[in-house]
């Protein structure tokens, strides 16, 4: 116990919540992995549609980028100066290509037939007048 109360003192106690908080983060991380790991690759792929497989992939490549990068940053090594943060930038774009792609399908698209008669019904309204009046030939009716 000894040993476990001067652990306690070699690391400022403000620090303990974050530390209790990455340990919990580990942990959810170790689950999801165990998750994806039961389901082999090939049948995850086979349920899903070509732009859920590329979400897919760009999420498992970033996870495991971002945990190099904690890796890195845990060695001692600026993770900053290190080609993974190149690749991290890579993937980032490759993800926002993706949920451009998302949101043009999320779109609502325009019927053009049906926007072209909505219009046309707007601008043009016949009144009761108008519509008896143009049934018999009117003389000396101005134009405006």
């Amino acid at each position: 116990m000894s040993e476990d109360g001067n652990n306690m003192e070699e690391y400022p106690t403000e620090i303990h919540d974050y530390l209790a908080a990455f340990e919990k983060s580990l942990g959810s991380v170790d689950e999801m992995l165990k998750t994806m790991m039961s389901v082999s690759r090939s049948e995850l792929l086979q349920k899903l549609d070509p732009l859920e497989q590329a979400k897919l992939d760009l999420v498992s490549v970033y996870t495991l980028n971002s945990m190099f990068w904690v890796y890195l940053a845990t060695q001692g090594i600026n993770p900053k100066e290190h080609p993974v943060k190149q690749e991290l930038e890579r993937i980032r774009t490759y993800m926002n290509k993706v949920k451009e792609i998302t949101d043009k399908k999320k779109a609502s698209k325009l019927d053009k037939g049906a926007a072209s008669r909505f219009v046309k019904n707007a601008l043009w309204e016949p009144n009761a007048e108008n519509e008896h009046t143009s049934k018999t030939p009117t003389k000396g009716k101005k134009r405006q």
